[in-house]
């Protein structure tokens, strides 16, 4: 399956989800982090952090609930560790990258010129799990476009720049507008929803941190309700598309909706191979329909009804 990330081809469609995946040493016994379109780390900040309070995890009746917090090694521990490891593996790193003023994106943007192995950047203006909500800029499309115009200026003109956004937002194609006139060459679409779980025992909250960020089947249908309002809107920016990705087919959703990658994130804590296995299933879906081609399946379901005619020979 031929697939690209904002004009740069990838091997696959198929890439990993920031934050479940670390950078990708979990995953590497379990599959070859080359056969997929790349590894996106966890958010890297400045500095290194610690993260929220523990507890930071907890099951949901159709997911997971988390609130990390941003923990990681801070962007001198990416560029001497993690960039190294997977650039030895062959590996293609797409980097998230995540601060608390738009001039931090813009330095961790200027750090990653020239870094072996990056695909391109995500930009995560838009995690739920910090101390202040105040500082999720993707809920505001002035402070979002700000954000991205600073990281385009500042970043490597070889890597694509997608900004991540939240699908806690009145009007996400608002804010995606101004991301994409900002300079955004891509959307990552969705972040995870602003939860809550209370234990019945303590009568407390179950995380550390309170509230936390709700991932996996549970959040698809929204995910999908973005993909689709975002393509319908801007049909010529590229979505690499998230949201309880399990299967092939729910891989192939996100593409009818309008994305022309997606990311897999909760199902490898079930299943750490999922990755490498959905680009597989996604690959004979597509077959099955009589696609020949990735590009000819994104945004096929907004066509008209009456163009509906059950299997579709491409």
């Amino acid at each position: 399956m031929q697939a690209s990330i904002g004009g740069r081809p990838v091997v696959s469609p198929v890439l990993t989800a920031s934050g479940c995946s670390s950078f990708g040493q979990e995953l590497d016994p379990f599959f070859d982090l080359a056969s997929i379109g790349a590894v996106v780390t966890k958010s890297v900040q400045l500095r290194p952090r610690s993260g929220r309070a523990t507890p930071r995890m907890a099951e949901t009746p159709s997911g997971m609930i988390n609130s990390i917090g941003l923990q990681g090694p801070g962007i001198e521990g990416l560029l001497a560790d993690e960039l190294p490891w997977l650039a030895a593996r062959g590996a293609q790193a797409f980097v998230s990258i995540a601060g608390s003023r738009t001039e931090d994106f813009a330095e961790l943007a200027e750090r990653l010129r020239g870094a072996p192995g990056v695909l391109g950047l995500e930009v995560n203006i838009s995690c739920p799990n910090v101390e202040s909500r105040g500082e999720v800029f993707a809920c505001n499309p002035d402070a979002s476009a700000e954000v991205l115009a600073a990281v385009r200026a500042a970043a490597d003109p070889a890597h694509p720049v997608y900004a991540k956004l939240t699908p806690d937002v009145t009007d996400i194609v608002s804010v995606a507008r101004a991301c994409a006139d900002a300079g955004a060459n891509g959307l990552s679409m969705i972040n995870t929803l602003l939860g809550l779980v209370i234990d019945t025992d303590t009568m407390r909250p179950v995380l550390g941190g309170v509230t936390g960020g709700l991932s996996g089947p549970a959040v698809r249908p929204v995910a999908l309700r973005c993909v689709w309002q975002v393509h319908q809107a801007l049909p010529n920016v590229p979505i690499l598309g998230m949201g309880g990705i399990r299967t092939g087919l729910d891989a192939l959703q996100f593409v009818l909706a309008g994305a022309g990658a997606v990311s897999v994130g909760t199902a490898v804590f079930n299943d750490p191979s999922a990755p490498a296995r959905i680009h597989a299933e996604l690959a004979e879906a597509l077959g099955e329909r009589g696609f020949g081609r990735l590009a000819d399946a994104i945004g096929y379901a907004h066509r008209a009804p009456e163009e509906s005619s059950g299997r579709h020979g491409r």
